[in-house]
């Protein structure tokens, strides 16, 4: 049990650190260029990562990294990016918390993961939470800007469900095992910057001027919002059930909204007060339970060993990851 509260105290850095995000961005990145703004997110953060780990990717996991990057990376950020642009700091982290429940479902249908009642009640606890702070109500509501929001959940739902069940480690007929939270995330965001390059430039022309102010948010966006958030939000995925990671999630709102009142001067309304309330009571719901499995227990960033030869049965069966 102590060491699920480690993994759940560390992977909560990752929301908390895209909560801040949403301010950064909406504050100091230049607005008219997504595209850029996306690429120079991930790039950066990809050869960080990639030359701490100093492995290139291996077999199928070329194709992998080129899918997870796009899903994970280039479309969600561009969207992430827009509905920072597009809505108020805390409207814009809100949208983003029916994500626990996307995130089951995905789980559900891709890895076998069913979610435990405690999950499902926590989901359910957090969505009306959500529906409070946003009845209680910032100005300047966009629908382009919710729509953005929402596509996000979607994308990022499902590209982190199947990272999980990539980065398990079962071997497949052709061999293939999980690459290692450190490597896995180095190539799907540096491939994700790479795809996004050069879209940015034939549809946004040369790159923004950038003022220093916009060239530390861009470091703090690249190095802490990315490299950082999604190292520790893999690894939490990794070793905890995706019902309990996506509950975590919810801290990304809580975020959004504390800075949104203390930096930005948005207002907190007493409904909004009660969302944020049902919000921590649900990531409390979603703590997995004494003696859970958490998954394999080995260092970050290091393969998994091979799977044992078909017909010996190592685990429950139905229904174990795969």
């Amino acid at each position: 049990m102590e060491a699920n509260t480690r993994w759940v105290a560390l992977t909560a850095v990752a929301p908390v650190a895209w909560g801040a995000n949403y301010f950064v961005t909406h504050e100091f990145l230049p607005a008219d260029r997504p595209l850029y703004g996306a690429a120079l997110r991930a790039l950066p953060a990809g050869l960080v990562l990639l030359a701490l780990c100093r492995r290139r990717p291996h077999g199928v996991w070329w194709g992998r990294s080129a899918v997870l990057g796009l899903l994970n990376v280039s479309v969600f950020f561009v969207l992430v990016f827009a509905a920072s642009q597009l809505l108020p700091t805390s409207v814009a982290a809100t949208v983003m918390a029916v994500s626990p429940l996307v995130m089951m479902v995905a789980a559900w249908l891709l890895t076998a993961e069913r979610p435990r009642p405690a999950h499902l009640a926590g989901a359910v606890v957090g969505l009306a939470g959500v529906c409070l702070m946003l009845l209680g109500g910032a100005d300047g509501i966009s629908l382009p800007g919710v729509l953005a929001s929402a596509a996000a959940v979607l994308v990022s739902s499902f590209g982190h469900v199947l990272a999980k069940r990539w980065n398990t480690g079962t071997a497949t007929a052709t061999g293939a095992t999980g690459a290692g939270v450190l490597a896995s995330t180095a190539w799907q965001l540096t491939a994700g910057g790479l795809l996004l390059l050069p879209v940015a430039v034939a549809v946004e022309g040369a790159p923004p001027p950038v003022s220093p102010s916009a060239l530390l948010a861009f470091g703090y966006v690249a190095l802490v919002a990315t490299a950082l958030a999604f190292s520790v939000w893999f690894a939490g995925l990794r070793r905890l059930p995706a019902g309990t990671v996506g509950l975590i999630g919810l801290l990304n709102p809580v975020t959004g909204v504390l800075l949104g009142t203390v930096v930005a001067g948005e207002v907190l309304t007493g409904r909004q007060l009660g969302g944020l309330a049902l919000v921590l009571a649900s990531v409390a719901l979603g703590r997995p339970a004494a003696g859970a499995r958490t998954g394999r227990r080995h260092p970050a960033g290091a393969p998994d060993r091979p799977a044992p030869r078909r017909g010996l049965r190592t685990g429950p069966g139905p229904g174990r990851p795969t």
